[in-house]
């Protein structure tokens, strides 16, 4: 078995994609509906998703180059969620730019996100046989499910009864369900055992969720410097995240009261709630539950990797891939 290094992995397979992202997307006309697709792939960001289909395919002893295509429909399919999501919640930006529908309009950003969606279907066309079924049908569940994540977070801005399990649900749907799938498409085209494709979906599911808590906890307690936007962001929109929800349940009558007063004020100045609401969060144990919570799924991703057949060199390199988006500012 090959030996991977992690860390040129990681940077190599990133080069490798955005080369091929650049060569395939292009503006063609009419402009307006192809100019925001092309603007949107540009803005960079992590290209966690691409990259780790790349690096499963790999990690199984396949032909990275045969994941490209699979690669960059996942990251589109990706953006055009972003696109849909930035509308309705009328964000100005992404990424330090102009959201779509800013830039242009809310019809283009609709237009132009519908045509990402066929364009990440059309993608897949360059495979055969198994492994084109296969694909369709992981992508098609996958898709689905994105969708059903978002609709569950809009529901969830307008009830009082959210649990921590419908929570976690949400988050697994909304965002780490394609993380998972951008692996278990690489481990497909790699052709390993179905147990394998299994077991790093059960990685990539589980680290996903680790991933998105720590969102909630970077939101709220990461470092102003490195964070890249405004700290709080998620309490100014009193949205119902995990430390808000494990609050709620572990707060006193006091505390929960205060908590419930705090997220239905909408002040010029929000600085003074946002303290006023992290002092709640680490006085109730929720700050502490949130990490016991991250080291958790972070912990059954790493037993699912365990069991994985592959060379131990293999399994140290997601590790190590794993324990960096762990320790992330950002």
């Amino acid at each position: 078995m090959k030996k991977i290094d992690a860390m040129r992995s990681v940077d190599f397979f990133r080069k490798e994609f955005v080369a091929h992202l650049e060569n395939k997307v292009t503006t063609k006309e009419p402009t307006n509906l192809y100019e925001p697709i092309t603007y949107i792939l540009s803005l960079g960001g992590k290209r966690l998703r691409p990259v780790l289909t790349l690096l499963a395919t790999d990690l199984f002893e396949g032909d990275f180059r045969l994941s490209l295509d699979a690669a960059l429909a996942i990251e589109v399919f990706h953006n055009f969620s972003l696109i849909h999501d930035d509308i309705m919640d009328d964000a100005p930006l992404r990424r330090g730019h102009k959201t779509v529908h800013e830039k242009w309009d809310t019809n283009t950003g609709i237009l132009s996100g519908d045509a990402m969606l066929i364009l990440s279907y059309q993608l897949l066309e360059n495979y055969d046989g198994n492994t084109l079924k296969a694909l369709f049908q992981l992508f098609n569940k996958t898709s689905l499910e994105v969708c059903e994540g978002q609709q569950y977070d809009i529901d969830f801005e307008t009830r009082t009864n959210v649990t921590i399990d419908e929570y976690l649900k949400m988050i697994a749907y909304k965002t780490a369900v394609l993380v998972a799938s951008a692996m278990k498409m690489g481990a497909i085209i790699a052709q390993t055992t179905k147990e394998n494709q299994e077991l790093i979906y059960e990685f990539g599911l589980n680290l996903g969720v680790a991933f998105q808590l720590q969102d909630d906890y970077l939101d709220a307690f990461g470092d102003p410097k490195t964070f890249g936007k405004q700290l709080g962001g998620d309490i100014i929109e009193n949205k119902k995240t995990f430390l808000y929800l494990k609050s709620l349940e572990l707060g006193n009558s006091t505390m929960k009261s205060e908590l419930l007063n705090l997220y239905s004020l909408q002040p010029a100045k929000p600085d003074v709630k946002i303290a006023a609401v992290k002092a709640i969060f680490e006085e109730t144990g929720a700050v502490a539950e949130t990490k016991s919570q991250i080291e958790k799924y972070t912990h059954n991703a790493f037993k699912a990797l365990d069991r994985l057949q592959v060379s131990e060199e293999g399994k140290n390199a997601l590790r190590v891939f794993g324990e960096s988006l762990m320790q992330r500012k950002v």
